[in-house]
C-alpha cells in the first residue's frame, strides 16, 4: 500500500467514524449509560488538569492493534469535542518496550513532530512490522521523518522527556488501567470497550460524560 494510498485510506476511515459519531446513540439513550455497568468510577480521582476546563485522556501503546483501530475514530471524534473540553495522549506502559515508545511519544511532542511521528510510529508498528525496540529503531524513525540524529539523541535522556514519562505511568497507575485503549474523562470516570460495549461506544459514553461535567461545571 503506497503512502498517498494508506492515507487516502485512513481519511475514509475517519470520514465514516465522523459520519457515525454524528448519527447519535440509536437504542441506547444517554440517560441508560450507568457507572458500574457501561464506564467505572475512579476513587480517588486523578489529577488532571484545571478546573476551567474538561480533561479527556486515552490511555494507549503504539504496539497495540487495538489502539491503531481506534486512531481514525478518535482523530474524527476529537474534532466534534465541545468548547472546554479537550483530548490528550497519555501512553500507558507495563514493560521496559513501552515505557521506550512512550519515551517516542513525548519526544515527537517536544521536537515539534507529532503530527508527522505519531502515524508513523503506528504504521511502522502495524503496517511495516518494526517492533522499534531500541533507541536506535527509533532514532532511524525519527530521522527519515525530519528530526536530526543530534536532536533525538538530546531528547532522548533529558530530564523533561523522562519526567513527563514517570508522569504518565503514575497517571496510569491512579486510573488503574487494564488494557489500551481506555479513555477517562476529567480524571473521574474510565472508559472501556469492555464496559462500552464497542469502540464506538467509549467514543459516545464520553460525549455523555463529558457534557455532564460540563454542565456541573457551569
Amino acid at each position: 500500500m503506497t503512502h498517498m494510498t494508506r492515507r487516502s485510506f485512513f481519511a475514509a476511515i475517519a470520514s465514516a467514524a465522523a459520519l457515525t459519531l454524528s448519527v447519535g446513540c440509536f437504542g441506547q439513550s444517554a440517560a441508560q449509560w450507568q457507572p458500574g455497568e457501561h464506564y467505572d468510577l475512579i476513587k480517588p480521582s486523578v489529577r488532571v488538569g484545571s478546573a476551567d476546563e474538561v480533561v479527556v485522556t486515552e490511555f494507549f501503546w503504539y504496539g497495540c492493534g487495538h489502539c491503531y483501530t481506534f486512531e481514525p475514530l478518535l482523530e474524527a471524534w476529537e474534532k466534534t469535542l465541545p468548547d472546554g473540553a479537550r483530548l490528550q495522549g497519555s501512553p500507558a506502559m507495563w514493560n521496559a518496550p513501552m515505557e521506550l515508545h512512550a519515551k517516542a511519544y513525548y519526544m515527537a511532542e517536544a521536537l515539534g513532530v507529532m503530527a508527522t511521528l505519531h502515524p508513523a510510529i503506528f504504521e511502522a508498528m502495524h503496517v511495516q512490522r518494526q517492533r522499534l525496540g531500541s533507541q536506535a529503531a527509533l532514532r532511524d524513525l525519527f530521522v527519515a521523518n525530519g528530526v536530526s540524529a543530534a536532536d533525538f539523541d538530546k531528547a532522548f535522556d533529558s530530564f523533561g522527556i523522562n519526567s513527563l514519562v514517570r508522569q504518565a505511568d503514575a497517571r496510569a497507575r491512579s486510573a488503574k488501567i487494564s488494557g489500551t485503549p481506555s479513555i477517562m474523562v476529567n480524571g473521574k470516570y474510565l472508559v472501556t470497550a469492555r464496559k462500552a460495549g464497542s469502540q464506538a461506544n467509549m467514543l459516545k459514553v464520553a460525549d455523555f460524560l463529558i457534557e455532564r461535567e460540563l454542565a456541573n461545571a457551569s
